[in-house]
């Protein structure tokens, strides 16, 4: 099949893009990497009157670190994450999972705001802007607004961004000298989406975890945080016998549905030999 015919427009700024989207009574879609709106106009899932590709709007491009936060432009490329200094120093789960973003040719093309706005719930990157504690900055007809993303991601592809509003760039709080982390998924191949994967940011003072953020994909309808295995750790020393108690507690914060791939007894095992996995890095690191 082959897309429907439609309008196209290439503005310079975020405003004039936000007018295009206004012009357009609300039918159209925001274009830049494609990687996932093009298969689905292929397929015609979805038909807009107009493209509004916003490639070419400097404003969503480039990092940089600001008052102690790293601002990823929206229009920064899964690859970038991969090769970006300051993204691999300050917003390390990214980096680590980047590797782990489908194949070369869709890093080379996907943007990391174009996936978190999708909010595909097996996807990598929307899961580390939670464990990271990112802000979402949107622009819209009314101005803009920060959300953190502990409240972008709403439902199965639902997010907090409203009819014609743009996801201009991720604001992640820097990593301190306290800070540890890992990231890993288990796939039945590298590029296929992860059966399960999880982020752990955590802080460490004199071997105690003052905070810890873990964030699970492919596990429901939504990245999802663990925050009763959080508590469970929070406070105490990162040692074999919190492992432990944390891989118990994580039956209260999934609750993974079957379908046709993994039964959902199978998946919340593999969710919890992960998240053993992980701690244990942390632990031997620590």
């Amino acid at each position: 099949m082959k897309a429907p015919a439609f309008a196209y427009r290439r503005p310079d700024t975020v405003a004039a893009a936000l007018d295009a989207f206004a012009a357009a009574g609300g039918d159209a879609s925001y274009i830049a990497g494609g990687q996932s709106l093009v298969p689905a106009l292929a397929l015609r899932l979805q038909s807009p009157a107009m493209l509004i590709d916003i490639s070419r709007i400097e404003e969503l491009h480039g990092v940089r670190l600001e008052a102690g936060r790293l601002r990823i432009g929206a229009l920064t490329r899964h690859a970038e994450a991969l090769t970006d200094p300051l993204i691999a120093r300050h917003a390390p789960l990214l980096h680590e999972a980047a590797p782990h973003v489908a194949h070369p040719a869709i890093r080379n093309r996907g943007t990391i705001g174009g996936s978190v706005a999708l909010a595909d719930p097996a996807s990598e990157f929307p899961a580390m802007t939670l464990a990271m504690a990112a802000e979402i900055e949107i622009a819209g007809p009314e101005g803009r607004r920060r959300v953190p993303a502990d409240a972008f991601f709403l439902d199965l592809y639902q997010t907090a961004l409203k009819p014609g509003e743009l996801l201009v760039a991720l604001h992640v709080p820097a990593i301190g000298p306290g800070h540890r982390w890992a990231f890993d998924e288990l796939a039945r191949r590298r590029g296929d989406y992860a059966l399960v994967g999880a982020g752990i940011l955590a802080e460490l003072q004199d071997d105690v975890v003052a905070g810890i953020r873990i964030a699970f994909l492919s596990v429901g309808p939504t990245p999802l945080r663990a925050m009763a295995v959080e508590a469970a750790l929070t406070g105490g020393p990162l040692d074999a016998a919190a492992i432990a108690r944390a891989q118990a507690a994580l039956d209260q914060d999934l609750d993974p549905l079957d379908d046709d791939q993994v039964p959902a007894a199978m998946r919340l095992h593999l969710a919890r030999v992960l998240l053993g996995r992980l701690l244990g890095r942390l632990m031997e690191a620590a």
